[in-house]
């Protein structure tokens, strides 16, 4: 496939086989330096961000990739620069129409290498509404109730807890749950 010829400096999505990204990258940035692209082809993400994940009450942080199968390359697509990437071993492709890789939006690349950089901590919870769970924390420690929805962003989970003769609503941090 040949690839138009550009000036312009860009950020493509590389397609890879899922679970060598980074493989995938270490393998691009050294193609580069032993082809001398360094001109043409400038960076090579794996855009990850951290995750809390919670499992039966335990906190662990990961780092998790955004796009699993996907490598973001900055650079300006010139035939000997396309070749460099194309080649590259577990590289299926870039993102694009069968004979031309379209670049991506720069507001959009920004957003994602601001996201990866960043101390923002996304949460997976491994609960979902209607799971039966027990406090194992805080004030209601011990009590048994269901979940009523689960806040990723920030953490939380509302469980609706049987109080009164009726299901009464609890906001509680994920690691104060615990499924039955």
């Amino acid at each position: 496939m040949k690839q138009t010829h550009g000036e312009e400096r860009h950020w493509y999505a590389v397609h890879t086989y899922s679970g060598y990204e980074d493989a995938v990258a270490r393998n691009l940035r050294q193609r580069i330096e032993s082809f001398g692209m360094g001109e043409k082809i400038f960076q090579v993400v794996v855009p990850t961000e951290k995750k809390i994940k919670i499992k039966n009450g335990r906190k662990t942080e990961v780092r998790e990739k955004i796009f699993p199968g996907y490598v973001l390359v900055d650079m300006i697509a010139s035939d000997d620069a396309w070749s460099v990437v194309r080649n590259t071993p577990q590289v299926t492709g870039f993102v694009g129409t069968a004979n031309q890789a379209v670049p991506l939006e720069p507001q959009e690349v920004e957003k994602l290498l601001k996201r990866a950089s960043g101390d923002v901590v996304r949460h997976a919870i491994d609960l979902s509404a209607g799971d039966a769970v027990t406090i194992i924390d805080g004030p209601f420690k011990d009590l048994e109730g269901k979940v009523g929805e689960v806040d990723e962003e920030r953490g939380k989970v509302k469980v609706l807890v049987p109080m009164f003769g009726r299901e009464t609503p609890v906001e509680l941090e994920a690691d104060q749950v615990q499924r039955v």
